[in-house]
Parts: structure tokens; C-alpha cells; sequence
């Protein structure tokens, strides 16, 4: 279970369900795993010499992450992607020369960093756009109930709850503006070999 959310307290405290599943260690690691397949899809495009059997072994093995072999084998060798590239390759033995052949280990860390990024602010502006159609049917409900108005926290004229409303919507409109743009224009890292060559991942995570 402890592997299924993302465990602090302040996401105990404040992050729903939802939140802490998309930065779980089962959502981070399988992401880095489905990179990995990306890379090898992309390698054999190439010509480099990468069968369609080794890269379905991976794809069959995707969520299938043994921990404590990781754990064991971070232990020795104080590293924790060459730990599971480690431990894909005894569950994808015929994959295992090619598993996160010529990539860094940034290629893993740093593209799922902005996968899981992207996936909890298209959370968070579900849950925005939520909140202002729950505002907006506040507004309108209560757009002629009378209340006072304040100015630098001093009393000024009459206005209406719904009113009031309104200038929090306009807020929160803004935030959904920022947050759609910020979102479209994420983009992933690419992939950088390990002798400094570079190059572009195509593929859709």
C-alpha cells in the first residue's frame, strides 16, 4: 500500500486521493519503465538491433516493480535507476541488454519529474473548474442578497453577495488562464546519450 500513495505530512494532511496517487512510487517508477520503452520503440525506428519480442516483454512488465529487490540492490550499489534498470532486467531477461540503452539517467528522472507535473495540473484545473461553476451557481443564487461593501477593511457602500462572488470568480478565472497555458506548453527533455550526443522523444507517454 505504501508504495501505492505518495507518503509526507502534509499530503496526509491536505493532497486527496487522487493527488497522492499520481505521485506515488508505483506511478513514478512504471512511468520510468514506460520510458524506457519509448526509448527502446525509438531506438529500433533507428535500426538499431531492438526486436518487437523485447520490447513487449517490457511492456507485459510495466507495473510489475519488486521493491525489495530494488532496495537490495540500491544498497550495493548506491544508485537508485541503475537499481531498477537492475531489477526490469530480471523481470525482461531478453530486454535486459537494451533496457535504458544509451540514455543518462536523467532521461528517466527529469522526463517523468515533467510527465507527473503535467498529470497533477490537469488534477488541480479539474478540481478549479469545479469550484468556479460551484462559485459562479453561488452567485447567481445570491446575486440580490444586499451586504456591505469594505475598502482598505473600512465599511464603504451597499453591494451584493453575488457581487462579491463575481470579483473571486474573476480570480480564479485568471488562475485557469495561467494554469492552461503552463500546461500546453510543457514539453519533455528529450533524451541525451551518455557521450553527449542528443536527440528528441517523439513519443506520447
Amino acid at each position: 500500500m505504501e508504495k501505492e500513495i505518495y507518503v509526507t505530512p502534509l499530503a496526509g494532511r491536505y493532497a486527496s486521493k487522487e493527488m497522492n496517487k499520481i505521485w506515488s512510487s508505483d506511478t513514478k517508477y512504471s512511468t520510468w519503465r514506460k520510458l524506457w520503452i519509448a526509448l527502446a520503440e525509438t531506438e529500433k525506428e533507428l535500426g538499431i538491433n531492438i526486436t518487437e519480442e523485447q520490447i513487449n516483454e517490457m511492456k507485459q512488465n510495466v507495473e510489475n516493480i519488486d521493491y525489495e529487490i530494488v532496495s537490495k540492490r540500491e544498497a550495493e550499489c548506491r544508485h537508485d535507476v541503475m537499481s531498477h534498470v537492475y531489477e526490469f532486467g530480471i523481470k525482461c531477461p531478453s530486454a535486459k541488454p537494451i533496457i535504458h540503452l544509451g540514455a543518462t539517467s536523467c532521461y528517466v528522472t527529469d522526463n517523468t519529474d515533467v510527465i507527473l507535473m503535467r498529470e497533477a495540473l490537469k488534477l488541480v484545473r479539474q478540481k478549479l473548474v469545479l469550484v468556479i461553476s460551484n462559485l459562479k451557481e453561488f452567485a447567481l443564487k445570491n446575486k440580490d442578497v444586499t451586504c456591505l461593501g469594505y475598502t482598505h477593511f473600512q465599511p464603504a457602500q451597499l453591494t451584493t453577495v453575488g457581487k462579491r462572488a463575481t470579483l473571486w470568480l474573476q480570480d480564479l478565472l485568471e488562475d485557469l488562464e495561467e494554469l492552461d497555458f503552463v500546461i500546453d506548453n510543457m514539453k519533455l527533455l528529450g533524451c541525451k546519450g551518455t557521450t553527449g550526443t542528443r536527440g528528441k522523444l517523439y513519443e506520447t507517454i
